[in-house]
């Protein structure tokens, strides 16, 4: 038995690694397009997809994860409607009578549907792309709902149970983009050593950290702009032992206490305390430490400018989608930081 769970596990997790992660933005942009003018979205389908386009209504609707104002999520699974509905005017037309009610040009229409083929379904969306809405499906490979939508979610799999675990998992990262889209905080992004600092090798000391002359200034334009400030660095010298944790963060302190004699602030400070042979996924250039800021603080990386003055730096926030300025000679943090604020 074990093993029959095991293999149904993996392939799982196989169909749900294959799904296109382009498609997932794309819609999920959408959606932020039809919310930041107004609108809505629409979803709808049978059976196990009617409660997949509750679930997913009920998250825009109520919350994915942050606290934040309501998003306009409908399902069309009113019990009453689809069954006066289909008594009066068939089944084939349960979805498009209550579509004609709500949408909207410019409102997101979802129909799920895991054969691609159900006619309500495809009736619904011919319907709301007349009417002017986005049409997406979410749907496998199969039937003529992948090619007839403008966004097509298409799980690569003509396996009923794993379309719906791929398309839910999917689901559930749309709902979190769209958080974060729509309500979630833009960010800067900044490396520490020769970016804002003069770069001491394995600098163990809080009175051999010194900033850049107007590093403090310019971090409180940031703050007063409404961008959150983040310190991102490598710190190679804990793993190798030369200094620990705590003398770390006491030149931290020592960081925050200069940049607060200019009324500037860091909103949270980030750090890889690992050698570079050990592999990390938090060591830039990978994208650890942006990934534990937008859990922690709800950063919207699209919105987000990465400051550094080595390639790892650009890298990292290229790999995370952040707009990047690279700190050299003629182009100093003050010069990067005047850039982020004309954008």
């Amino acid at each position: 038995m074990s093993l029959l769970i095991e293999n149904e596990l993996r392939e799982s997790a196989s169909v749900i690694g294959a799904v296109d992660p382009r498609q997932i933005e794309a819609i999920a942009q959408a959606m932020i397009n039809a919310f930041r003018r107004g609108g809505k979205v629409v979803f709808f389908g049978n059976g196990g997809s009617a409660a997949d386009a509750m679930h997913l209504a009920a998250e825009l609707s109520g919350r994915y994860l942050m606290d934040r104002p309501a998003l306009d999520g409908v399902a069309l699974t009113s019990l009453s409607s689809i069954s006066a509905i289909g008594n009066d005017y068939g089944y084939e037309r349960v979805f498009v009578r209550q579509l004609e009610a709500c949408i909207r040009k410019g409102d997101v229409a979802v129909g799920l549907s895991t054969s691609g083929s159900s006619r309500n379904v495809v009736l619904a969306l011919e319907r709301a792309k007349e009417m002017g809405a986005v049409t997406v499906g979410f749907t496998g490979p199969g039937g003529t709902i992948k090619d007839m939508v403008d966004l097509a979610l298409t799980i690569p799999t003509r396996s009923t149970p794993r379309i719906q675990e791929a398309y839910m998992c999917a689901g559930h990262i749309i709902c979190g983009l769209v958080e974060k889209g729509m309500f979630g905080h833009k960010a800067v992004f900044v490396d520490r050593d020769d970016t804002i600092a003069k770069d001491v090798p394995y600098c163990s000391r809080p009175e051999d950290l010194h900033l850049f002359p107007g590093v403090g200034r310019s971090i409180k334009r940031l703050n007063d702009a409404g961008f959150l400030v983040v310190l991102v660095t490598n710190q190679s010298g804990v793993g190798r032992g030369y200094f620990d944790v705590a003398t770390l963060d006491e030149i931290h302190e020592k960081l925050k206490a200069d940049l607060s004699a200019d009324g500037a602030r860091l909103d949270a400070i980030y750090y890889c305390p690992h050698r570079p042979e050990e592999g990390c996924s938090c060591r830039k250039p990978a994208t650890g430490m942006l990934e534990r800021a937008v859990k922690d603080l709800n950063i919207d990386l699209s919105s987000s400018f990465v400051i550094g003055n080595g390639d790892h730096d650009v890298a990292m926030g290229r790999a995370a989608g952040c707009r990047t300025f690279k700190v050299e000679k003629g182009f100093d943090f003050n010069d990067a930081v005047d850039a982020v604020l004309k954008e």
